[in-house]
């Protein structure tokens, strides 16, 4: 049996870890939470998690710097990090720094599990069927 994905959220808002909590809860992952940069940093480190929700507007280090910090890491370069903001969607990809996605914070539920399956799945979980050969011979 495959291990359950591990997710880490990086949020200083408790009433936000608690409705984000409450969502994750109802698929099949392994929940970790950190409330500022410094938490997240250092449990990215011990959990090594296979997806981030990263908050960007956090006091000491924001998101800015866990992200950046996450990017010259040579063995976190492939784990995904949705960006959680609450800056405005037309603002496109306000950032430099390299995520795999911005999500709205007022992102529906429904969404938010669909965004972490999609790059979930392009690490191989939930992948139950076996990829087809690159060459199919001829009969």
């Amino acid at each position: 049996m495959k291990e359950k994905p591990k997710i880490l959220l990086i949020e200083d808002d408790p009433d936000f870890v608690e409705v984000i909590t409450r969502v994750l809860k109802t698929r099949p992952y392994q929940i970790a939470v950190a409330y500022n940069g410094d938490e997240g940093l250092q449990k990215i480190r011990e959990e090594k998690p296979d997806l981030i929700l990263l908050d960007i507007m956090m006091p000491k280090k924001d998101g800015f710097i866990v992200a950046d910090e996450i990017s010259k890491d040579a063995s976190l370069i492939d784990v995904p990090i949705l960006a959680l903001t609450s800056f405005s969607e037309s603002l496109g990809q306000p950032f430099s720094f390299k995520v795999s996605e911005y999500l709205q914070k007022s992102i529906k539920p429904e969404e938010l599990i669909g965004m972490i399956e999609k790059h979930l799945k392009s690490r191989s979980f939930f992948n139950d069927q076996p990829k087809p050969p690159a060459y199919f011979p001829k009969a």
